[in-house]
């Protein structure tokens, strides 16, 4: 679709399409008082010409013309373009208002009518048309406003990892990518890039000491920093926003495992919901090959079979396969987004928490 839909032009361009001179003229005379930028076409064709060329606000159209007429002309402005439409038909006992409008038409205007009338039709649907955009440029405004907003409060929540600003785009990324690659609705793949980089915004009640720590967690440790999954969950819990539905859905499940023996809850396979199933491998993937206070980066190799070990295990199998078989693709995000040390590595020895499971 051709997005002329621009809310900062002062410019309002009318396209009059009807075959008759008379009514072109007339309707010439009336416009041209009206201060618009004003054009004409004298049937369908002629008038996609100039739409592929010139952004319209308004086309007024008739409906009975030689070649392409108005009903077909509605239906392709309505499909490609962000014009409104105004018909104009002297047979009216032909079409009915509500199957015009049905077809994308903004107005409706029946022959013979006088040049004023027109010009207040116009005068309506292009207050209508501002409304809209103000409307939409509102709703743009709030949606960039409420997405920095989460993002500040996650950067809040881990605000000592100097990656960790990184590591939420890239979660994001990494997650919208499996969902698109499952097939997943439009809707949720959205959602999940918003939606995942909360997944651990439980750690903004873990004491540095644990959260930092560069060896082996002890045991009442690895308790304490298993809580974040339950703190987080609490944190985002009530809201009516369908991203942070979704954020404490992932914060509480991203460390369940599809073998039943993660937390906080036990959850086993399809009883994880598949926002948790995503993040926990786009998140294991990311801290395998990041910088971590108690490890380096692994290499990809390494990284690659780390994952396929746990298939079936930690990971749904099914969607850790679509992982693995576009690998270099989750791999090119993670070297493109933040410090990133390189394929391969000389002597590379296992993290004590990765070869523990702490």
């Amino acid at each position: 679709m051709i997005d002329f839909f621009n809310t900062e032009s002062e410019t309002i361009r009318i396209l009059v399409v009807d075959d008759e001179p008379m009514i072109r003229d007339l309707l010439e005379q009336s416009l041209e008082r009206t201060g618009y930028d004003c054009s004409f076409a004298e049937n369908g064709e002629a008038a996609l010409e100039k739409m592929a060329l010139i952004p319209f606000d308004v086309v007024v159209t008739d409906i009975d013309m030689p070649g392409m007429g108005g009903i077909e002309l509605s239906k392709l402005i309505k499909t490609n373009f962000f014009a409104d439409v105004i018909v104009m038909t002297g047979q009216i006992r032909s079409y009915q208002y509500d199957e015009i409008i049905s077809l994308g038409a903004s107005d409706f205007v029946e022959k013979p009518f006088s040049p004023r009338e027109i010009v207040l039709r116009i005068d309506r649907v292009l207050r209508e048309r501002r409304l809209r955009q103000i409307a939409r440029k509102a709703h743009e405004e709030l949606k960039e406003s409420y997405i920095d907003s989460i993002h500040r409060l996650v950067m809040a929540a881990e605000y000592k990892d100097e990656d960790t600003g990184d590591h939420i785009i890239r979660i994001g990324k990494y997650c919208s990518l499996i969902a698109e690659k499952l097939n997943l609705p439009e809707k949720f793949v959205n959602t999940i890039h918003y939606a995942a980089p909360m997944h651990d915004i439980g750690k903004i009640g873990i004491p540095d000491k644990i959260l930092l720590k560069p060896g082996k967690l002890t045991q009442i440790e690895f308790e304490t920093i298993k809580t974040h999954a339950q703190i987080g969950a609490r944190l985002l819990s009530r809201s009516k926003s369908k991203i942070l539905q979704m954020a404490q859905e992932i914060a509480l499940t991203h460390h369940e495992k599809f073998n039943g023996k993660g937390y906080p809850n036990q959850l086993k396979g399809a009883d994880i919901p598949i926002s948790g199933r995503i993040v926990a491998i786009a998140d294991t993937f990311d801290a395998l090959t990041s910088k971590r206070p108690y490890k380096e980066p692994y290499p990809k190799e390494i990284t690659l079979n780390i994952l396929q070990k746990e298939r079936g295990e930690q990971f749904d199998p099914a969607i850790l396969d679509i992982f693995i078989n576009n690998f270099n693709e989750f791999f090119e995000i993670r070297g493109k987004i933040g410090i990133f040390e390189g394929e391969s590595f000389q002597d590379f020895i296992l993290s004590e928490r990765d070869s523990t499971g702490k």
